[in-house]
């Protein structure tokens, strides 16, 4: 690793410092809105400092959607929202070219750019619309850009999106590919919110004024933490701990836990990049100089989740995606 994809010696503890402190109060803003979903705003959070998209699965009324929304007003950014429907076009998202004619009648195409063109965008219940309107999204979230009528668009420089996902009703629904599913760094599985939180939500959403969310930084904030995270060192035992629990992951292992024979196809080299992204990022949201092997531990179930898929007989056997993980960092860390 050369000197200049890590951070100065010297500069580093200031900078990661002033990162932490600034995101710490990102987390504490979100925190105040949304109840009892401390890990799901962790990740989300770690999902937008890595630089990546998100894919939120929960049952309706979990706050996924008031999530979204709030992470706009607390950091600042231009948000949007589509609400996917099996009728939606990719034109819907991406905007389409308008025939205009001037005073003079002369007429002449102009492009009218679509939702896609925003620096964070909620795609909601994104499994309902057709596999084509799908592809335009995703496409968009590779490539960074859209193509209409043959001209290249450009997305904003600071573009993430955060699609939600039903994981009941999947009747008339579209699930995404696996390969689409790879584009999403983190899956974050928005779980019911404890007996506490729940008790608190209750009394603050029902008595006077709910209380609202107030922005705490910037979109240039992100891009110089998204920047950070890049430069921070990952140690050789937290580099090899990535690696050998991705390759593991995969049904061709040669590794003793004995997983394998359950799993029918395993991640990509994309999800050894991304846990090393979200890692960084965890450490930075938490004030630390470097990763550790509890960040690939808290972290590889989003990461890799939705990266790998179970064979006939170990969903017979009543396996998990979820329980495969967990035997694998218990047998590596």
């Amino acid at each position: 690793m050369n000197k200049v994809d890590i951070l100065d010696e010297r500069e580093a503890p200031r900078r990661l410092k002033a990162a932490a402190e600034t995101f710490g109060n990102v987390r504490a803003g979100l925190n105040a809105v949304i109840f009892g979903q401390d890990e799901v705003v962790e990740q989300t959070l770690v999902t937008l400092l890595a630089g990546g998209h998100g894919l939120l699965i929960g049952v309706p009324g979990l706050a996924k959607t008031k999530l979204v929304e709030t992470l706009g007003t607390v950091m600042g950014l231009e948000a949007g929202r589509v609400q996917f429907t099996p009728d939606l076009m990719p034109s819907d998202i991406t905007g389409s070219e308008v025939m205009e004619e001037s005073a003079g009648g002369e007429r002449a195409f102009r492009f009218i750019k679509g939702p896609v063109f925003t620096q964070l965008l909620m795609a909601d219940e994104i499994n309902r619309a057709s596999p084509r309107t799908q592809s335009a999204l995703l496409q968009a979230m590779q490539e960074k850009h859209v193509t209409v009528a043959g001209a290249r668009h450009d997305l904003p420089k600071l573009f993430h999106v955060l699609a939600t996902q039903n994981p009941l009703e999947q009747e008339g629904t579209y699930p995404l590919p696996e390969a689409q599913l790879d584009r999403f760094l983190l899956q974050i599985d928005v779980g019911y919110p404890d007996l506490d939180a729940e008790r608190r939500m209750l009394l603050a959403t029902t008595m006077g004024e709910e209380k609202s969310a107030v922005k705490v930084c910037g979109p240039d904030d992100l891009i110089d933490a998204q920047a950070l995270v890049r430069r921070i060192p990952v140690g050789e035992q937290v580099m090899e701990g990535i690696l050998s629990l991705v390759r593991a992951a995969r049904p061709d292992s040669d590794h003793a836990s004995g997983v394998q024979a359950q799993i029918a196809w395993g991640p990509g080299p994309r999800a050894s990049q991304a846990l090393m992204l979200a890692v960084r990022a965890r450490a930075l949201l938490d004030g630390r100089l470097v990763p550790s092997t509890d960040d690939v531990v808290a972290l590889a179930g989003p990461v890799l989740r939705h990266r790998m898929a179970l064979n006939f007989s170990a969903r017979a056997e009543c396996a998990t995606t979820a329980s495969v993980i967990e035997r694998l960092c218990a047998s590596l860390f």
